[in-house]
């Protein structure tokens, strides 16, 4: 059978900075009457964006594609899109193609968003007929019935891919490509993209989705496909490419940070490196799950930062976020971050993990307008919770049991042949008996 998606020996190239060559004659004379003393440089700065790719999918396979920003994600969808064209390697797409790679994608500002919706599903390959039988639906799907007659222009990010993904899903593709559809839209919203695709893979359709929602991922998709750099870096059932790539990005041992290049932001200010502490502020080579744990954040700044905010969120081995926090969500205001270097503490008085890999991304921002970003570092570090009586009862819990454990007490006061009240209380080193 002929694998709807088949890709062999891809290869992107771009220029830097250069001007895109013309291959054609008339654009070549265009080129000369605007720019009729322009220099052709000899050398020219090229990066490949995508470098030997190759893999197949078949009907009915839904496939997550991941990797860290800038490893290629989005150009090889915009080849399979044929959005644009591959330097060398063959691409070959058989059926009916819906693609839905960026926000507001083949509308038009100024018209309504009914006028949108014949515009875009005629640019995805609709009929005019096709697309009155299933409006109605659209509308419905994407949540805008009181602001259809609306100018496009005036819809916020979230309600343009609402209306663009209602679109795409009702064009009954063979091929749906998706790019990082969770990323804007509330849950109810999601929720109807994630039945859609797996709508089309029962209906033995073929479903390439991106995106940085590893829960997503592993939940929707059978197989995953991690890029980095360009290339295949591993190719295999979810499950498995997801724990290949968060273990990839840091190791238990590793808490210096200086060195990292892949990391976003100005750079003002940096984290250098993070530390986990005893309660006594040595450092503890083994946490355990109920410990006490002081988690220090060391940074270094080019100049005073007022008002910086250090943050992280926490995610478990397959990339559910545990927790986010900051300075900020507590209501510090930290007026002034001097320039050199120094540390920031963050104090757990109980640590109600259960045992297993967690990493953490940090981030460094700052007032102003949209938010300064200083530094910012994805799945930068890991911190390894080791099992433990956290209930004092000798009996060991562990990642089996779920992500967290709750402080609590267990009354038996309403058991009526009970001779005794038996009570635990988590924290305490007793277990009070009467």
């Amino acid at each position: 059978m002929t694998s709807p998606v088949f890709v062999e020996n891809l290869s992107k190239q771009y220029r830097i900075g250069a001007v895109p060559q013309e291959t054609m004659l008339r654009e070549k004379l265009v080129s000369l009457l605007k720019h009729p003393f322009r220099r052709k440089f000899a050398t020219e700065e090229t990066i490949w964006a995508l470098r030997n790719v190759s893999m197949s999918v078949q009907s009915g396979e839904v496939v997550g594609i991941i990797g860290r920003n800038g490893a290629g994600k989005s150009t090889l969808l915009k080849v399979l899109s044929r959005i644009t064209r591959p330097t060398s390697g063959m691409v070959r797409v058989r059926g009916r193609v819906a693609s839905l790679l960026e926000v507001g994608t083949g509308f038009h500002e100024e018209l309504t968003g009914r006028e949108n919706i014949f515009l875009n599903g005629s640019i995805l390959g609709m009929k005019k007929s096709e697309i009155e039988d299933k409006l109605d639906a659209i509308i419905a799907f994407a949540g805008v019935e009181k602001f259809i007659e609306t100018p496009i222009k005036r819809y916020s990010s979230g309600m343009r891919l609402r209306l663009g993904f209602a679109v795409a899903a009702h064009l009954d593709p063979d091929v749906l490509i998706v790019d990082e559809v969770l990323a804007v839209g509330d849950a109810g919203f999601q929720k109807k993209c994630l039945n859609v695709m797996e709508d089309l893979r029962q209906g033995g359709r073929t479903v390439l989705f991106v995106s940085h929602n590893m829960v997503a991922v592993e939940n929707l998709c059978s197989r995953g496909v991690w890029i980095d750099n360009g290339q295949v870096e591993m190719d295999g059932p979810a499950k498995d490419v997801i724990r290949a790539y968060m273990g990839a990005f840091a190791n238990s041992h590793a808490t210096e940070l200086s060195a990292i290049k892949t990391r976003r932001g100005s750079g003002e200010i940096r984290y250098t490196g993070v530390e986990f502490l005893a309660k006594d502020g040595q450092p503890q080579n083994i946490t355990c799950s109920g410990d006490a744990l002081i988690m220090r954040f060391r940074y270094h700044a080019e100049k005073p930062i007022p008002y910086p905010s250090f943050g992280f969120r926490l995610f478990t081995e397959l990339g559910s976020l545990v927790t986010e926090t900051s300075t900020w969500h507590h209501g510090i205001d930290i007026p002034l971050a001097p320039p050199g270097d120094g540390w920031i503490d963050l104090e757990i008085g109980l640590l109600n993990l259960l045992p297993a890999h967690y990493y953490l991304s940090l981030w460094l921002t700052g007032e102003g307008e949209g938010r300064v970003i200083y530094d910012c570092l994805e799945h930068c570090t890991r911190l390894e919770v080791e099992a433990s009586s956290v209930y004092q009862s000798s009996r060991v819990i562990d990642s089996r049991h779920g992500i967290v454990f709750f402080p609590q007490r267990w009354k038996l006061d309403g058991l009526q042949s009970a001779p005794r009240d038996a009570i635990l209380h988590l924290g305490s080193e007793e277990r009070q008996l009467e």
